[in-house]
C-alpha cells in the first residue's frame, strides 16, 4: 500500500510539472496558460483557501480543487502539447528531480505583494486623514 501511495505522489508531481511546462509552451493558448498557472500556483502554494488544520475540510479542498483544476486544464491544453510536456516531465524527473524553489519563490512573492496591497488599502481606508 505504501509503494502504491508513493507511486501516486510521484505521478502527481510529474503531472504538475507537465502542466508547468505547458504554460511555457508557445502552442498553449493564453487562456489555458492563465488557468494552468492558477492551478499550479495553488498546488504549490503554502496557503490554502481552507487551512489544513480544519478537520476534513482542510484536506478535502486539496483533494477536490487541484484534481478538478487539472481536469479542466487537460481539456484546455492541446493534446499534442500535453503529450510532449508529459514526455519532457518524465525525462526531467528521470535525470533528477526538478527544483520547485523558483515556483515557491514566485508564489511567496505573489502572496507578499497581495498582503502589501491589502495593508496599503487598509491604511488608506482607516488611517485618520487630518482634522
Amino acid at each position: 500500500m505504501l509503494a502504491s501511495l508513493k507511486r501516486r505522489v510521484e505521478d502527481l508531481k510529474r503531472e504538475t510539472f507537465a502542466l508547468y511546462l505547458a504554460t511555457r509552451d508557445p502552442r498553449t493558448p493564453w487562456y489555458a496558460k492563465a488557468f494552468v498557472a492558477v492551478v499550479v500556483a495553488y498546488a504549490v502554494s503554502p496557503i490554502d483557501l481552507i487551512p489544513d488544520f480544519i478537520p476534513v475540510l482542510g484536506v478535502l479542498d486539496d483533494l477536490i480543487l487541484i484534481p478538478a483544476g487539472a481536469w479542466i486544464a487537460y481539456r484546455l491544453i492541446p493534446a499534442e502539447v500535453l503529450d510532449d510536456c508529459r514526455r519532457r516531465a518524465r525525462e526531467s524527473m528521470a535525470e533528477g528531480r526538478p527544483s520547485g524553489r523558483a515556483a515557491a519563490v514566485v508564489v511567496i512573492a505573489i502572496w507578499l505583494a497581495l498582503a502589501a496591497a491589502c495593508a496599503l488599502w487598509a491604511w488608506e481606508a482607516f488611517a485618520p486623514h487630518g482634522p
